[in-house]
């Protein structure tokens, strides 16, 4: 098989840092398609070089030096236009390699790679694994780099597949220090994957617009060791003997409720949960609902049933995402918040 054709497996490396044009390159496919990107720039560079260089040259060299001058009759050249066919069409060819060779090597994930379910949703990142852990990280109102939660957290030389969907609109999951980037749609899934090479701290953006707080749509991967990852694996692994409260407060961090609703009493998207339970809450429309286990469940699965007065409806329906001891769990934890 053609060489560039081979997917791309596990290397050992280390992080390239950054450079004056491109971030830190924190895995092997970064580094591939930093390669790609940098051979195409400096090609590009010579041949603006060349040309223009020419072009001031011939500008110069064959001027009209005086009224009436006629140019010299010149020749064509079958040898210079064969060069200036055949050398493009090589390093086209070349280009044309280099890329499919990335495609190719992203494309499909290898066989051993560790599985996440990545969730996107106005506006926060949810991560899943199958042991039942659940993580997020949003950034903590009025700041630029400080997170509540841990986001998406991995072992370092390890493969990870994010298998991605939305709940509402087309966000799209991107990673600068790993070169990749991919929509993520409420419609099917999509499949992305790295292989971080050493333990760091990484920052996540949705790429693609998806209402008033798309700015703030990031998140971060922590890559760990791999006796790191294997010690916060035991730690974060559900206890099944936790009291409904704590399970309940450990779903409202996953599912990223915090970025919405608050639990001191500030305003955030959505209306703050502190010492609401067994209130009268006044609806859109003019409408009034007792805040009890009723309206908590609806609220969860059908958050647009009833909607507080002066809030937009833009919580995702969680319909077909929680069980009921899930949702009953996160019932005890609202009737704490007092």
């Amino acid at each position: 098989m053609i060489p560039f054709l081979l997917p791309l497996a596990a290397q050992a490396g280390t992080v390239e840092p950054a450079s004056f044009l491109l971030p830190p390159a924190a895995t092997e496919y970064a580094k591939q398609t930093d390669f790609t990107w940098n051979f195409i720039l400096i090609t590009d560079v010579v041949f603006f070089i060349i040309l223009m260089g020419m072009m001031i040259l011939f500008a110069v060299k064959y001027k009209q030096r005086q009224e009436g001058e006629k140019t010299d009759p010149t020749k064509g050249s079958h040898l210079l236009e064969a060069i200036w066919a055949v050398v493009p069409s090589i390093l086209l060819l070349v280009f044309f390699a280099l890329g499919f060779q990335g495609w190719i090597n992203q494309a499909v994930p290898p066989a051993d790679s560790l599985d996440v379910r990545v969730t996107g949703q106005k506006w926060s990142w949810t991560y899943e694994y199958g042991n039942g852990i659940k993580t997020f990280a949003n950034l903590k109102a009025g700041t630029q780099d400080q997170y509540e939660g841990e986001g998406l957290v991995v072992p370092a030389g390890k493969p990870i597949r994010l298998t991605m969907s939305s709940q509402d609109v087309i966000h799209s999951f991107y990673v600068p220090d790993f070169r990749i980037k991919k929509d993520v749609l409420a419609s099917r899934y999509t499949v992305q994957w790295f292989n971080a090479l050493e333990p760091g701290e990484h920052q996540v953006y949705c790429t693609e617009y998806c209402g008033t707080a798309h700015s703030r749509m990031m998140s971060r991967i922590k890559v760990l060791s791999a006796a790191d990852y294997s010690a916060w694996l035991d730690k974060n692994t559900p206890n099944e003997n936790e009291a409904p409260e704590v399970k309940g407060q450990k779903l409202f961090a996953a599912n990223a409720c915090g970025s919405c609703h608050s639990i001191d009493g500030s305003k955030l998207v959505g209306p703050s949960l502190k010492g609401k339970y067994g209130t009268i809450e006044t609806l859109e429309g003019g409408a009034t609902a007792q805040i009890d286990d009723t309206y908590i469940r609806e609220s969860i699965l059908m958050p647009a049933a009833k909607v507080v007065a002066g809030y937009a409806p833009s919580m995702p329906a969680f319909q077909g995402r929680l069980s009921d001891d899930e949702i009953n769990n996160l019932i005890a934890y609202i009737k704490t918040l007092q």
